[in-house]
């Protein structure tokens, strides 16, 4: 809950949320980029399968950068030390067991978005969903834990 908080705190945009478990091929296959570094991907993979947990598309400008700020470092010694308002310095445990993870690219963040939520299409989101969202008035549903355009139709009843 704290996460999710900041996250809107921040001003971040949810375009999808969903709380998931990761088994651990599914783990496996997520950070398979760090396979060779055994010392690394397993314990992270073993986190990541241990419960449950929420995965995010976030929408901000710079959103990469701004996010891996807001996160703080990923020794978490270093984050509560050198960013203790960060997320891993305020509830990071260990280095492996350090709260959030984050795309370090706009390509990597395209390749887990694709992981986490097969269903969506990113290019449409760009070209349809996007436009609106900057043009439109923006709502935070709770319920669903995103936001949403305010529709013409919608702004009536309210």
């Amino acid at each position: 809950q704290a996460v999710h908080a900041a996250i809107l705190r921040h001003r971040f945009l949810i375009v999808r949320a969903k709380e998931l478990r990761c088994g651990p091929e599914q783990s496996r296959r997520f950070y398979r980029e760090h396979a060779g570094r055994a010392r690394l991907w397993q314990p992270m993979a073993a986190v990541q399968c241990s419960g449950p947990m929420w995965a995010y598309i976030l929408a901000h400008e710079n959103a990469v950068p701004l996010w891996r700020s807001l996160m703080g470092p990923t020794k978490v010694f270093r984050a509560r030390h050198s960013h203790p308002d960060s997320i891993r310095g305020a509830y990071g445990l260990t280095d492996t067991r350090n709260t959030t993870h984050g795309s370090d690219s706009p390509a990597s963040a395209s390749r887990e978005i694709a992981f986490f939520f097969p269903e969506f299409d990113e290019q449409r989101w760009y070209e349809q969903d996007e436009p609106q969202l900057r043009r439109g008035q923006l709502y935070y549903s709770a319920k669903e834990r995103v936001h949403r355009v305010l529709r013409a139709e919608e702004a009536e009843v309210t």
